[in-house]
């Protein structure tokens, strides 16, 4: 005669396993539903991305593009282009893909999501610049339309991401950017960078590697089959022309007060020099940009080179009375106006705990 407890015990846990399974909304079988959902929603969604900018360039994306940019095999690929045909999001002539008008439409939001959230990490948080495009990659596909205009609206509606790309509207209008190639301007022409492509990524690390933004101003130096040597916010920049070619500049009819010509970086005053503040460069921004105006780097403002640390790094600098830390490449992102010796001289003496705090930067 079977053991009433053993069979109760047996019961619970054949009930516990399915429960575990099968349990409306949380068990695995559900969850596992969920995850195949979203993965085919990702798909759906990276492909029509694909697509879209292959028009953009009057190109057709193909089967086979879509399979290595999806990194799928060709029968997955026909699966998932067949599922796409029949909710009318793309239509296929021979090996040609285009997209429908509803296609477009969900192919828009979905940039105008990466796009917003590309401004979002750029403008409100301390994420590195070479993380935006990864970031805003997955969070793409978590954004509803209604997200994506809420977000919208608490960046101010900028109408492009900080590598310049114009960010869709509502109705899914387009603010192109106005730029040529870096290669195609006029040697001496001064420009302004309006574009950076972030794609393919090792391109784009190079530029970020340069500390190339848009907003920064060049003046084309050389542009040979070879090399293109070009003048950016001071420095010299040599590039390859096929990494060059990433870079979009608009002419402009007249330097800035930011021009690598006009000013310099804080970081050349050396202990006992002064200068008078021009502005922040387009590199800082976000957080670090709030943080330096909280701290009265504010054009016109005097700012004095106290002493700098025996590592080299950071600098002590006065400002308004207060004496604050700065690291070398913050100090890169702020452009002064070199004064005259004694014309600013706001030097005081430094206690010992003041030179203590120079080993943390209040940055």
């Amino acid at each position: 005669m079977p053991d009433p407890g053993m069979s109760l015990l047996i019961f619970a846990v054949i009930a516990g396993i399915c429960a575990w399974l099968f349990w409306p909304q949380g068990g695995q079988f559900w969850r596992w539903q969920q995850m195949r959902r979203l993965t085919t929603r990702v798909q759906h969604e990276d492909a029509l991305k694909h697509i879209y900018r292959h028009q953009q360039h009057h190109r057709f994306a193909t089967v086979s593009s879509l399979a290595g940019a999806l990194q799928l095999n060709a029968d997955a690929v026909t699966a998932l282009l067949g599922d796409m045909v029949s909710h009318q999001l793309v239509t296929m002539d021979g090996d040609a893909l285009r997209l429908t008008p509803r296609g477009q439409s969900y192919a828009l939001h979905i940039i105008r999501a990466h796009r917003l959230y590309e401004r979002y990490l750029a403008e409100e948080t301390g994420f590195a610049e070479s993380e935006w495009h990864g970031r805003a990659e997955q969070q793409e596909h978590y954004l509803s339309p209604e997200e994506a205009d809420a977000l919208a609206l608490q960046l101010g509606n900028p109408t492009h991401d900080p590598h310049g790309d114009p960010i869709p509207t509502t109705s899914g209008a387009l603010t192109p950017h106005g730029g040529v190639p870096l290669t195609a301007l006029d040697t001496e022409m001064p420009a302004c960078i309006v574009h950076l492509e972030d794609e393919p990524e090792t391109v784009y690390a190079q530029l970020v590697a340069e500390d190339i933004h848009p907003g920064m101003e060049v003046r084309l130096l050389e542009s040979t089959p070879q090399r293109v040597r070009f003048w950016c916010d001071g420095d010299e920049h040599l590039l390859a022309p096929v990494v060059a070619a990433n870079i979009s500049v608009r002419p402009l009819t007249q330097p800035s007060a930011l021009d690598g010509v006009a000013g310099e970086r804080l970081s050349s005053l050396q202990p006992g020099e002064s200068g008078v503040v021009l502005g922040l460069t387009p590199a800082c921004r976000g957080s670090e940009r709030r943080r330096f105006m909280d701290l009265g780097i504010l054009p016109g403002a005097s700012i004095h080179a106290e002493m700098r640390s025996p590592g080299g790094d950071p600098t002590a600098y006065r400002i308004r009375d207060t004496l604050i830390a700065l690291r070398r490449e913050q100090a890169d992102r702020i452009r002064i106006a070199r004064a005259a010796p004694g014309s600013l001289d706001n030097r005081t003496e430094l206690s010992s705990e003041q030179m203590g705090e120079m080993y943390e930067p209040a940055l």
